[in-house]
C-alpha cells in the first residue's frame, strides 16, 4: 500500500477491524518511511447492480449517490452518519440478496424509507417529498396521516 504522503510501498499495518457488520475491513497504517498514519478500508468486490429508473434508462448503483441524498434527508437531525452507514449497508445486503441484476429504483427507494420511518420522521418525510415528488400539500399531509396512523397501531413501516 502506498503512503498518501510520501508516495512510498513501504508500509505497515497498525490495527485492523471489521465494519459494516463485516461487509469491510478498516485498517490503519504507518508509513516505514515518513511515519506518517492513515486510514485505508477494504470491500468485498460484488458484481454490479444495475437500476432502472422510472424513464427506463439504466445507471450502475452507487452507494455514495444514495448517501448524499440521505445526508440531504437527515440534516439538522438526530440520525448519525454510523446509522446512515449502517442502512445504506443494509440496502446493499437486500439488494445482493435478491439476485436480481437490475432492480427498479422504486424498490431502492421503498427499502430506504423502511429505514428512514424507524430513524427519524422528518427525515422520512423529506425524502418521500423527493423520492414521491408531493406536488402539493395534500401529498405531505397524506404521508403524515400514514406515519401518525404507524405510530398509533404501533406497526412499523
Amino acid at each position: 500500500m502506498k503512503c498518501s504522503r510520501c508516495h512510498k510501498n513501504d508500509t505497515k499495518v497498525i490495527e485492523s477491524r471489521d465494519v459494516t457488520e463485516g461487509e469491510a475491513i478498516r485498517r490503519r497504517r504507518e508509513c516505514i518511511s515518513c511515519q506518517h498514519r492513515f486510514t485505508t478500508y477494504e470491500r468485498v468486490e460484488r458484481p454490479q447492480v444495475i437500476l432502472v429508473k422510472n424513464n427506463g434508462t439504466r445507471e450502475l448503483f452507487d452507494r455514495e449517490k444514495l448517501l448524499a441524498g440521505l445526508y440531504r434527508a437527515c440534516e439538522k437531525t438526530a440520525v448519525t452518519n454510523l446509522q446512515l452507514q449502517a442502512l445504506v449497508a443494509d440496502v446493499e445486503q437486500q439488494l445482493r440478496s435478491c439476485g436480481d441484476d437490475e432492480i427498479a429504483t422504486n424498490r431502492i427507494g421503498e427499502m430506504v424509507m423502511d429505514g428512514l420511518a424507524s430513524l427519524d420522521e422528518v427525515a422520512y418525510v423529506r425524502f418521500a417529498s423527493v423520492y414521491r415528488r408531493f406536488k402539493d400539500i395534500a401529498g405531505f399531509e397524506k404521508e403524515l396521516l400514514q406515519i401518525r396512523n404507524r405510530k398509533a397501531t404501533g406497526v412499523k413501516k
